[in-house]
């Protein structure tokens, strides 16, 4: 039977991270955002179904943590130094590894959380870590958001062959500024409800605190982040990189066909690698979410295990895009190779 949505039971245990609560939330007697039900908190109950769960997850997290600081931090310090990277694409690229980067410094705090089984760290920096999680869910999706259009506009220029005299370094920061300004506006709801507090157990958790009604809250945030988190975003590059492929490919140019031909099979092979990978890493995350809008599930060992599989891939996706953006571009790779090889001398 499904239990009443008292104050207590929807601020129950929490789980070491806001984006854990995809799966694990339902609307039974479970509590929403980053808790779950009848006051234990889940990492104890998993715990006891699996005892080296908690061993192999923060193993997990360090590796994504230490390729992603690493990743990212090469990809700041090379488009920051090197001066022929100083270019528009690259200025997007350079945003999109800053608010990575951000993300993986703070997740050793997750960790620590995991293992401690509470949160020792205080109410500001609950804000902070939440506010930085969301940071990160907005500002990756937005920023390539950002990629796909400027992209679109080159190829469309191309076609037309006109130039494109506002696309210059300065116009890329400036956007950049204004996105890092839209995701501040969008995330500030989850910084005002980020908030420590004790459970029935005595145990401090830090998560989303909605005011009542509760169950309302919660959903209304759910399909906030579904909404201008993921189905925005990707919708408008699914369809510039319709267009863009469909304009390439009825392109006709009275020389230099093979460049033309690689260019489009480059084009291919990167709308590929892009949307197939934030796809992957992304879409089960917010899926998730309707599941828990849609569905009772219960809370099993599978279920627990699911949340924290697509949770895991969502982080990886911070360590994955200095590959994609940045270390398969050939020059990155001589402006990487070169610093070194100075460092080196």
């Amino acid at each position: 039977m499904k239990s009443e949505y008292s104050s207590l039971s929807l601020k129950a245990g929490m789980e070491n991270n806001f984006r854990v609560s995809n799966l694990n939330t339902t609307c039974n007697d479970t509590s929403y955002g980053r808790y779950l039900d009848n006051g234990t908190r889940s990492n104890l109950t998993f715990h006891e179904q699996s005892p080296d769960f908690y061993v192999v997850l923060p193993v997990i997290y360090s590796v994504i943590c230490a390729v992603g600081l690493t990743g990212n931090t090469a990809v700041i310090y090379v488009i920051l130094k090197a001066p022929k990277m100083k270019t528009v694409t690259n200025m997007f690229i350079l945003n999109l590894a800053i608010a990575d980067d951000l993300f993986t410094l703070v997740l050793p705090i997750n960790i620590a959380e995991h293992l401690l089984h509470y949160w020792p760290f205080g109410a500001i920096l609950c804000k902070i870590i939440l506010s930085i999680d969301h940071y990160n869910i907005f500002s990756s999706i937005y920023f390539l958001t950002v990629m796909s259009i400027d992209r679109y506009l080159v190829v469309l220029a191309t076609v037309r062959s006109k130039r494109m005299p506002h696309r210059t370094y300065r116009a890329a920061r400036i956007v950049s500024l204004c996105i890092w300004a839209l995701v501040t506006i969008i995330v500030l709801p989850f910084t005002i409800f980020a908030n420590v507090y004790v459970d029935g157990l005595e145990i401090k958790s830090c998560g989303l605190n909605f005011p009542k009604p509760e169950r309302f809250w919660f959903k209304a945030s759910r399909i906030y982040t579904l909404i201008l988190g993921f189905a925005i975003p990707v919708s408008t590059i699914c369809i510039l990189y319709t267009m863009m492929l469909y304009k390439l490919r009825n392109m006709h140019l009275n020389s230099n066909a093979k460049a033309l031909d690689k260019a489009k099979k480059k084009v291919t092979i990167m709308v590929f690698i892009v949307l197939t990978v934030c796809l992957f890493c992304w879409t089960p995350f917010h899926l998730a979410t309707i599941v828990a809008l849609t569905t009772d599930l219960a809370q099993t060992s599978l279920v627990i295990g699911i949340s924290y599989f697509i949770t895991s891939l969502s982080y990886a996706n911070s360590c994955l895009n200095p590959f994609l953006y940045a270390f398969l571009d050939d020059s990155f790779r001589k402006s990487f190779r070169k610093m070194l090889e100075c460092r080196a001398a």
